[in-house]
C-alpha cells in the first residue's frame, strides 16, 4: 500500500523524505515554497540530489508538489491568469529537478465570469505550460464552495476535454463528500468510484487525497477529520482504500495534528482498514 503524508521542506527539501519516514510512509506530498505568498522555489543542486537519492534508496514514491494556494487557473483577470501560470510552470521544472512525478493544482475560481468561461479559462492556461515530459499536472477535486470549481466531475471531465495537456486526476476523499459525492458506506463507495468513471473515467485517476470530514455531504464546508473518526467514517474509509479501483493509487494524507494525533496515527489507520484484495 502507497501512504504516506504532506510533509515539510523546512530545512531542505530532503528534510521531507525523512518525516515522511518518521510517519512510515512511504509516498507523499509537499510545497516546493510557502504556498501563500508568490514565492520562487529555490531548491540547491545538493539538495536535489539528496532528495532524489534518499527518495530511491527508501523507495518513497511517488511524490507530488502541491501547487501554491494563490494559483487561479479559472480567473477572468489577465493579470492573475499571467501569475497563476508563471508559478505553476516553475512547480513543473522542480518537479521535474526533483524527480517528482506529480504537480497538484485546483483549478480556482470563476469570480463572476461563469462556470464554462472559468473552465475555458484553466483549460487554456494549462495549455500554456511547458511540461517536462515525466511530470504529470493532476487536477484536485474540490468542495465546490463559492464559484469555486472541481467541485463537480463534470468540470474535471470538462478540463480534460479542452486541454491539450495530458491531464490526471487527484481525488480527495473530502472534498468529493463536502462537494455531495457519499462515501461513507461501501455501496455508496462504489456508486461514486462507478460515476467518476462514467463522468471522467478511472484512466485520469493517478492520486488520492485521503481525508476524512468534519462535516456532513453536500455541505461544501472543507475541514479535515483523523481517518474513520469524521462524518465520511470507518465503513466509507475502508471502502476507499479497499477498492480494487482505487487501491493501487498512492494515498496521500491532509489530516489534521490534533487531539494528541498527527500523520503517522493516520498512516497506521490506514493500513489497518485496508482489507485484503
Amino acid at each position: 500500500m502507497r501512504i504516506g503524508a504532506h510533509t515539510s521542506i523546512a530545512g531542505g527539501v530532503s528534510n521531507a523524505l525523512e518525516e515522511q519516514l518518521e510517519y512510515d510512509g512511504n509516498c507523499g506530498q509537499i510545497f516546493s515554497h510557502s504556498p501563500q505568498v508568490w514565492q520562487d522555489p529555490s531548491v540547491e543542486d545538493e539538495e536535489a540530489t539528496a532528495f532524489r537519492d534518499r527518495s530511491a534508496a527508501a523507495d518513497v514514491g511517488p511524490w507530488v508538489i502541491h501547487s501554491s494556494y494563490l494559483v487561479n487557473l479559472c480567473t477572468p483577470k489577465d493579470d492573475l491568469r499571467a501569475k497563476s501560470i508563471d508559478s505553476l510552470q516553475q512547480e513543473v521544472e522542480v518537479a521535474d529537478e526533483l524527480d517528482i512525478e506529480y504537480v497538484n493544482v485546483h483549478l480556482g475560481a470563476h469570480t463572476g465570469a461563469g462556470v464554462d468561461t472559468g473552465l475555458d479559462n484553466a483549460a487554456s492556461a494549462l495549455d500554456e505550460l511547458d511540461v517536462p515530459g515525466d511530470v504529470t499536472v493532476l487536477v484536485e477535486s474540490d468542495a465546490g464552495s463559492g464559484t469555486k470549481l472541481g467541485g463537480e466531475f463534470e468540470h474535471l471531465a470538462t478540463v480534460i476535454e479542452r486541454s491539450d495537456e495530458d491531464l490526471g486526476i487527484c481525488l480527495d476523499t473530502a472534498h468529493m463528500f463536502a462537494a455531495g459525492y457519499d462515501l461513507s458506506t461501501a455501496a455508496a463507495v462504489e456508486e461514486t468510484v462507478e460515476e467518476f468513471d462514467d463522468v471522467v473515467g478511472l484512466d485520469s485517476l493517478e492520486c488520492i487525497h485521503l481525508n476524512d470530514s468534519k462535516h456532513a455531504c453536500g455541505t461544501n464546508k472543507d475541514e479535515h477529520a483523523h481517518l474513520g473518526e469524521g462524518e465520511i467514517g470507518e465503513a466509507g474509509i475502508e471502502a476507499v482504500v479497499s477498492h480494487p479501483d482505487l487501491r493501487d493509487l498512492p494515498f496521500v494524507l491532509e489530516t489534521p495534528t490534533e487531539d494528541g494525533r498527527g500523520f503517522a496515527w493516520n498512516v497506521k489507520r490506514a493500513r489497518e482498514l485496508r482489507q485484503d484484495a
